[in-house]
């Protein structure tokens, strides 16, 4: 680091320290995925004379999805994806064409073998 002023060393120390933490935060998260997605703290119980109100469900697609039809929504809800991930998908098969398997997954950055033995059950098989 010869050459930068202290002010600039601190500065690239700051970066070095973010960089560290958002790469152990996304390692924790494709360990862990089940903690990226808990869902929301249960809300307090309701008093006697209050109606209970049913918990929120997250909406989840009807298995399975069709991979070829899918929307950017529709993939996100699935379990290991996100919204950049789901873009990423879309935007694969836009650029690509149709999906043949769901194999074909693989060449979508982002999603390797553990992740598509997660979706495997959850997507229905392109005709073909």
């Amino acid at each position: 680091m010869s050459g930068l002023t202290d002010a600039e060393r601190r500065g690239a120390r700051v970066l070095a320290v973010l960089l560290v933490l958002g790469t152990l935060t996304d390692l924790v998260r494709a360990r862990f995925p089940q903690w990226a997605s808990l869902p929301p703290a249960a809300p307090a119980p309701a008093a006697p004379s209050e109606p209970a109100v049913p918990a929120r469900s997250v909406a989840r697609p009807p298995a399975p999805l069709d991979l070829n039809a899918a929307t950017a929504a529709e993939l996100d809800a699935l379990p290991g994806i996100g919204p950049v991930l789901a873009a990423r998908i879309v935007e694969h098969r836009r650029q690509h064409g149709a999906f043949r398997s769901v194999e074909e997954l693989l060449s979508v950055p982002g999603i390797g073998p553990r992740l598509l033995a997660r979706l495997r059950p959850e997507l229905r098989e392109p005709p073909g």
